[in-house]
């Protein structure tokens, strides 16, 4: 789902056309590999021209990537700092609420994410390219928090806190990958972090 009611119609007919551009490109990818397949087949596809398609993305491996990271990295900080401080365990609620949101704005299915995961195993060199994306994103994350709660960033706290954040989203979309009934990643996401909360204060 993309939210329409910030964009303009030519920006809702980009962000479409690019995610269906990344769809494609992880479904191929899943069932043949990045070398099993051509731009001029995803243009066919998408129903695109091949110029077109490099005017979004400059390879078929950006193209199953599928996000700007700096731009979505900037996009979260800014929500996330419009946010005031309230402790730490309101930070994890606070990180939990945005990411649940750009989960849902950012227009992918339980399906489409699936399809993402099976690219991944498909393409060790994605994998690896995915996990150091996530590594950097948790040193910026803890720069982010660190910055709102005014302490350094190598305080206990803010690490502490982007480390149980990250297995807490790592764990959420395993449950969605299970196919265990729960569909929506932030419903996930927020039902692992009581979890958490519960082993933590569980002195009996």
């Amino acid at each position: 789902m993309i939210d329409s009611a910030t964009l303009s119609p030519a920006e809702v007919r980009r962000q479409q056309t690019a995610h269906r551009l990344t769809a494609a490109c992880r479904r191929f990818t899943a069932d043949r590999g990045l070398a099993g397949f051509t731009v001029d087949e995803v243009c066919d596809e998408v129903g695109i021209s091949r110029r077109t398609f490099f005017n979004y993305f400059p390879s078929k491996e950006e193209a199953v990537v599928g996000v700007d990271e700096q731009s979505e990295l900037e996009r979260f900080a800014q929500d996330f700092l419009a946010r005031p401080s309230r402790g730490w365990p309101a930070v994890l609620d606070d990180l939990a609420e945005l990411v649940a949101t750009h989960a849902v704005t950012s227009g992918l299915s339980v399906e489409e994410h699936l399809e993402l995961h099976a690219a991944l195993q498909r393409e060790p060199k994605l994998l690896a390219r995915f996990m150091g994306m996530s590594q950097e994103r948790d040193r910026q994350l803890v720069e982010l928090v660190a910055h709102r709660e005014g302490v350094p960033t190598t305080d206990p706290h803010a690490r502490a806190t982007v480390a149980v954040f990250g297995a807490a989203v790592r764990a959420a979309g395993e449950q969605l990958f299970s196919g265990g009934g729960i569909t929506d990643f932030g419903t996930a996401l927020i039902g692992v972090l009581a979890d958490i909360r519960t082993v933590l204060t569980d002195h009996s």
